[in-house]
């Protein structure tokens, strides 16, 4: 794993030091090889700070020039199918001087062009700089893999480019942009192209971009979506399940690829369990497995973890959190330039850290439950239809109303306030942060008449998203899959690991997986009634231990509420002079006093705490 910068004049000269003064605020991405490059005209510099993973030796040392000098590429990630696609190039006459996956890509764009990122399986964000000839322009072509595990963030000005892998390397010089702020309080996250500083953009999963460099102009395109469910719906679940522990196994084979100690996080659940029982068949020595405990909580998992550890015979490592508190903040706060509202990056963040004391690469279970169903809100929201789908979604969006004037953390708000759509779209309604009504409190008058109608835009994204389903859990699984996945929880495991120069590998997002679920899996094989992730199950009976209870859903978390209240709100407090003007101080008083009352406001309250670390950190705190 590798942290990338770039910058790109119409005029200008790339400056070395600065070029290197940029790259190296991404150390921690890459702390084993740093390396730029400038173009011969001197208007493109290229950097790369690197994490030795495939190929440990300076042949995969970036920025990497081609042979002929026409190309240059920085590239983080891996593409894990790079040996059969060394073979393919080797075909047609390419020639290897090392053994690194990013050598392979380069000599792919030279073969293929920009529909090579197609033909990759892995994670990345790359840059390449293409020379051009003929009628065609010089560009630098940038991509991201399918489902977003690399971040890429980028700030087109009149005679400047730049990109990174982070936004405290891009030079940008810019306040808060709004509507991002807008879409962070109600979502916890900034999605798709937004981004926190104004100006700056990330470039969304499934895209592809090329930057002419006559004409600087940007060129963005989509190069892979979501296939359409076209399931049987009289599948059997057993042979679905065959198909589907054939193509988790590949998977698991691809990403166990590594030239550094691996191993695998394990906190108990399904989506991890199935990893370490997918790379236990595949290892002939003990696989090492890391897993967090909080002793005395009702959070705690770690006997779950143990329980496979055990079976799988595995080399277990636990982290014991005897005396948890809010002080793990200020720890990883050097990370956060955008904020993710997601208080499982604390526990992420912790497990990484001892997980890199033992290995370099680990594999991690997100994406399951959006592949499979696996969220609890499925059949609950299934079964609101069937008990409250008689009733006119007008009365419900009136109760909505009415409940939404409740102060924030009242219990049974926000169940209430979130069926304003309906049952079936409480996901797009029912935020644990801050919903129409609660920005509306919290937002200064001038910012809310500066947003005006795009005020709903955070849900209006999910809606576009959840109407692209067939059915309703269809619609679910795609809006998650579009939405929490690639802007949440993804950026919160590349954030929490790459802090330790950790790779972290998630087998259920290959590609394979992912359009196999989407495609041919009926939404009836991932939940039925109160059952979720039914093929899971099903291979949690072939391959997990049969005492293990597959029915919680849990994960990685830890007691928020309890932190804050043990601390008083102070981590609060402290960060609340860091907050955008915009933000109403009064507002966040009565969420403290609410959550000293016993108030469910914990989420929102590490939200703007949160929120204060990247306004603080960027250099914008008024």
């Amino acid at each position: 794993m590798c942290g990338i910068y770039g910058v790109i004049y119409t005029s200008d000269v790339v400056d070395s030091k600065t070029l290197n003064s940029r790259c190296n605020l991404l150390t921690h991405r890459g702390p084993d090889d740093s390396g730029t490059w400038i173009s011969p005209s001197n208007r493109v510099g290229l950097a790369h700070r690197r994490l030795s993973i495939v190929d440990l030796t300076p042949a995969g040392h970036q920025p990497m020039v081609s042979d002929d000098g026409h190309f240059a590429i920085v590239y983080n990630g891996e593409v894990y199918n790079f040996c059969e696609l060394r073979t393919d190039l080797e075909k047609l006459g390419y020639l290897f001087k090392g053994g690194s996956d990013s050598e392979v890509v380069l000599a792919a764009y030279q073969a293929w062009g920009e529909s090579s990122v197609e033909r990759f399986n892995g994670m990345f964000a790359l840059a390449i700089y293409d020379e051009g000839g003929g009628k065609r322009p010089p560009s630098i072509f940038l991509a991201r893999d399918r489902a977003g595990k690399k971040p890429l963030y980028y700030f087109l000005e009149k005679e400047r480019f730049q990109f990174a892998s982070e936004l405290k390397a891009i030079d940008s010089n810019s306040g808060v942009d709004p509507v991002a702020l807008n879409y962070y309080l109600a979502l916890g996250y900034i999605p798709g192209e937004h981004c926190l500083a104004a100006g700056v953009k990330k470039l969304p999963p499934a895209h592809a971009a090329r930057l002419d460099l006559n004409s600087f102009t940007l060129k963005i395109w989509r190069y892979w979506q979501l296939p359409d469910n076209c399931s049987d719906p009289y599948a059997d679940g057993e042979e679905l399940a065959d198909r589907v522990e054939t193509l988790l196994a590949d998977a698991v084979r691809l990403r166990m690829i590594s030239d550094v100690p691996l191993g695998v996080l394990l906190s108990g659940g399904l989506d991890s369990s199935l990893i370490v029982a997918a790379a236990a068949r595949q290892s002939n020595r003990p696989i090492k497995t890391f897993t967090i405990s909080l002793p005395g909580s009702k959070l705690d998992e770690s006997s779950y973890a143990r329980c496979v550890a055990n079976y799988f015979g595995t080399d277990h490592h636990v982290l014991e959190a005897n005396n948890p508190s809010m002080a793990i903040v200020d720890e990883l706060a050097p990370f956060v330039d955008e904020p993710i509202a997601d208080s499982s990056f604390l526990p992420t963040f912790m497990v990484s850290r001892l997980t890199r004391q033992y290995v370099t690469v680990a594999l991690g279970g997100d994406g399951g439950d959006e592949l499979f169903g696996g969220y609890n809100d499925y059949p609950i929201s299934l079964a609101d239809q069937a008990r409250l789908g008689w009733i006119p979604t007008n009365l419900l969006s009136a109760a909505a109303r009415i409940s939404a004037c409740l102060p924030a953390g009242v219990p049974g708000r926000n169940r209430l306030s979130s069926l304003r759509g309906g049952p079936l779209q409480q996901m797009i309604w029912g935020s644990p942060y801050f919903d129409t009504a609660l920005r509306r409190r919290i937002l200064c008058p001038a910012l809310l008449a500066e947003l005006e109608t795009t005020l709903e835009g955070p849900e209006i994204f999910l809606f576009n998203l959840f109407n692209h389903g067939k059915d309703p859990v269809d619609s679910m699984t795609r809006t998650h899959f579009g939405s929490i996945l690639p802007d949440d929880f993804l950026v919160k495991v590349d954030r929490a690991s790459m802090a330790h120069s950790l790779e972290m590998r998630t087998p259920f997002l290959d590609y394979r997986l992912i359009e196999f679920a989407f495609r041919a899996i009926p939404s009836s094989w991932k939940v039925s009634g109160g059952e979720t992730r039914r093929i899971q199950r099903i291979l949690a009976r072939r391959m997990l231990p049969p005492n293990l209870d597959t029915n919680r859903k849990q994960g990685f978390s830890v007691p928020l509420d309890d932190w804050l209240r043990a601390d008083r709100c102070n981590k609060v407090r402290e960060y609340i002079p860091y907050l955008p003007k915009c933000i109403e101080r009064n507002e966040v008083e009565k969420l403290i006093v609410g959550e000293m009352k016993g108030r469910a406001n914990g989420a929102r309250l590490f939200a703007l705490i949160m929120l204060g670390i990247a306004m603080k950190n960027n250099g914008w705190a008024s």
